[in-house]
């Protein structure tokens, strides 16, 4: 895939000076080939941007390889697998104004940075950016893109899209808007971990905002399990739902999570984790404003009209329609 040009007008100074203002988090766990190719385009950036990879106790040899090719990269140690809680544990040494994040077979694309820091200090009511992702070689649009593509919510005032959730590995932060609201929770690991951080950062009244100008590629791993991103993307929702959203939101969810426990034939081990998460999530339960369940509310009436969408192979090979269950896991549509 050929990376977007930079256009001439837009000074070399510019681009380093946003740089110096953002930083990128790199979560990874045992993928220290994929990683490398990766830190490799990260560093041919033209911001130059602090880059912290969060290591999820990889046993490969991630750690000295990213010591001994690249010294100017912080390299964060977990020391336990934390999922996505990893990216918690760099962002506690950003020391940037934002801070943007990707995953090992993930980058950004050359400006994208900037721009990202241009939309941030024009937009103060503006949290979270999401970028535009482009899939392998042939550059397509993930599905999750288009149906963001396609929000419904007011937008008046901001810089894109109005969105209620965000992908967390194609996302910009103000740094301290991200620790303030404390991160991703360790406890849902990974697998729509997003959604309960965006209904937070959206009932303090903060924008989460789509934007097609900026653009990170994706070239997926084969090194994924999608029958256990499955299994998690419900158990979570389920989760997120006690957590966060009304009595019938939660029943609904947690009647589809057991479904899917029991057509993969895991019904006994993760129902039995779900209804044991219950207890943590109860005690922890805080309902979302009703301006925040209203804009909930719009996105699945649109949804139910049946917005149109573009048949686009995502990530796993399934199409945007398909995948339209996992984005509302995922992102809290």
């Amino acid at each position: 895939m050929t990376a977007p040009s930079i256009p001439d007008f837009v000074p070399t100074s510019w681009l380093e000076e946003a740089g110096s203002r953002i930083t990128l988090v790199v979560l990874t766990h045992n993928r220290a080939t994929q990683l490398m190719a990766t830190l490799h385009r990260l560093r041919a950036l033209p911001e130059y941007p602090q880059i912290v990879v969060a290591d999820n106790a990889s046993t490969d040899e991630t750690v000295w390889m990213v010591d001994l090719a690249f010294p100017d990269v912080r390299i964060v140690q977990c020391g336990r697998n934390m999922g996505a809680a990893g990216r918690n544990r760099a962002v506690a040494c950003v020391d940037t104004e934002y801070v943007a994040f990707c995953d090992d077979d993930t980058w950004w694309e050359p400006g994208s940075l900037a721009e990202a820091v241009r939309i941030l200090d024009a937009s103060p009511r503006v949290g979270v950016l999401n970028a535009r992702i482009e899939v392998g070689d042939a550059g397509e649009t993930d599905p999750t893109c288009i149906v963001m593509r396609h929000s419904p919510l007011d937008s008046h005032g901001l810089p894109g899209l109005s969105l209620v959730g965000h992908m967390a590995g194609a996302s910009v932060f103000r740094t301290a808007l991200f620790r303030d609201a404390g991160g991703y929770d360790a406890r849902l690991f990974i697998g729509g971990e997003e959604e309960l951080l965006a209904l937070d950062l959206l009932a303090q009244g903060h924008a989460i905002v789509y934007c097609e100008a900026l653009t990170v590629a994706h070239y997926p791993s084969a090194a994924r399990d999608s029958a256990l991103r499955r299994r998690m993307l419900a158990r979570n929702a389920a989760w997120v739902a006690w957590l966060r959203l009304p009595l019938s939101d939660a029943l609904t969810r947690t009647v589809h999570a057991l479904s899917i426990f029991n057509r993969e034939g895991t019904l006994l081990h993760d129902g039995a984790q779900l209804l044991l998460g219950l207890r943590w999530a109860l005690r922890e339960r805080r309902l979302v404003p009703r301006q925040v369940l209203s804009m909930l509310r719009e996105v699945e009436l649109h949804e139910q009209r049946g917005v149109s969408l573009e048949r686009t192979p995502s990530r796993d090979g399934v199409s945007a329609h398909e995948n339209e269950s996992d984005y509302r896991e995922t992102a809290g549509r």
